[in-house]
């Protein structure tokens, strides 16, 4: 029994069905938010970046799967777009580096094993996740991901708007509870109080995703590639917000998942399709909508689009019968919840090995299922 469940927008559904799966049919990624929810995705991400992507890298990388993608090395030198917000982005910024599976099992690594005090301060948790990026990136990481020739990275982060753009907890929560109370009305209020700020290293070819709110781009360097991502993972109350970020408007800066947690943009324009792995069949648009059960992403926006994701059966097989989440955190003692998450991340292997094999040979392709059959 295959590990995945696979949806497709119509558009991407007869082509694939036609087609199969290759890398020259991709020309998008995408990282949504979720936070250790992605230790399931773990390695599927070293297949797609370790192998199947691996012709877009800027320099070659050794695959950690045993599976071998027989298009990757006929791949074009194509560009790729990569959209991320939160731990979604710093996927993204993982594949953009010279060496991404390495670098993505970096991020693995130090996130899994993060400890912290009993009763951790937001100084502490903000400074621990500063040196997290820090090591993922290494000494040169930075550099990689914003002079990268063929990946083009896209980091969404909020920029706080008005009285709220002061720091203090008393505004924020103010800023918050009216994001929500709006938000309830209409995602589009959220410019009231956020602007949407991308970070990217391809400012001047912006995808024409960006339209739904206030939206500013800002030119990703080797002295602004780290604020981005701590931003971008900024939750607020529980990290600090990234204040004044070179080459940015003056300003405090939080998680780009507020407004965009797991995206509802055009992804229809391409002509191409976008794969989307995510840890779950439930897309939902900005973090205020997650319980506005009626609050759905825009179908027609998802045609061309291929979400990869943990099958209900192998989700239940896992420990505690679920994927991660940051309440692991609160819920387990430090070494049940390091030995549960790596237990998840090395199931999580499986994913890889069905996908690579439904690349290969095409067996479960009939097996894809409408976009529009996902549970909300």
């Amino acid at each position: 029994m295959s590990s995945l469940t696979i949806y497709a927008g119509p558009k991407a559904l007869e082509r694939i069905s036609r087609e199969g799966i290759h890398r020259e049919q991709f020309d998008t990624i995408v990282g949504a938010s979720g936070g250790p929810k992605w230790f399931v995705l773990h390695g599927l991400d070293q297949y797609l970046f370790g192998d199947f992507f691996s012709s877009s890298s800027s320099s070659s990388s050794s695959s950690s799967s045993s599976s071998s993608s027989s298009s990757s090395s006929s791949s074009s030198d194509s560009e790729l777009v990569t959209i991320g917000s939160s731990a979604g982005a710093w996927r993204m910024c993982c594949l953009a580096t010279a060496d991404p599976v390495a670098a993505i099992d970096r991020l693995a690594y130090k996130y899994s094993q993060e400890r912290y005090s009993e009763s951790p301060t937001v100084a502490e948790i903000t400074e621990k996740a500063r040196l997290m990026v820090e090591y993922v990136l290494g000494p040169s990481g930075a550099i990689e991901i914003a002079n990268n020739p063929k990946i083009k990275t896209y980091i969404v982060t909020d920029r706080c708007r008005g009285l709220s753009s002061q720091a203090g907890k008393s505004l924020q929560t103010l800023m918050l509870g009216g994001a929500a109370g709006a938000n309830v009305v209409s995602r589009k209020t959220l410019s009231w109080f956020f602007e949407r700020t991308v970070f990217t290293n391809a400012p001047e070819s912006l995808p024409a995703y960006w339209t739904d709110m206030k939206t500013s781009t800002v030119a990703l360097a080797e002295n602004n590639v780290i604020d981005a991502m701590m931003a971008t993972g900024s939750i607020p109350f529980v990290l600090e917000a990234v204040k004044d970020i070179a080459g940015a408007k003056p300003g405090l800066y939080w998680d780009g998942g507020m407004t965009d947690y797991h995206f509802d943009f055009p992804f229809n324009k391409s002509d191409k399709l976008v794969l989307y792995p995510h840890f779950s069949s439930t897309v939902i648009p900005g973090w205020f909508d997650k319980r506005l059960h009626w609050r759905k992403v825009n179908e027609k926006n998802f045609d061309n689009v291929v979400l990869v994701t943990p099958s209900e059966e192998f989700t239940k097989n896992l420990p505690f019968g679920k994927i991660p989440d940051r309440q692991d955190f609160n819920d387990y003692p430090y070494d049940v919840r390091v030995d549960y998450w790596n237990k998840v991340m090395l199931e999580g292997k499986r994913l890889a090995d069905d996908f690579a094999s439904l690349v290969e040979s095409g067996i479960g392709l009939e097996d894809i299922r409408p976009f529009a059959d996902r549970a909300r």
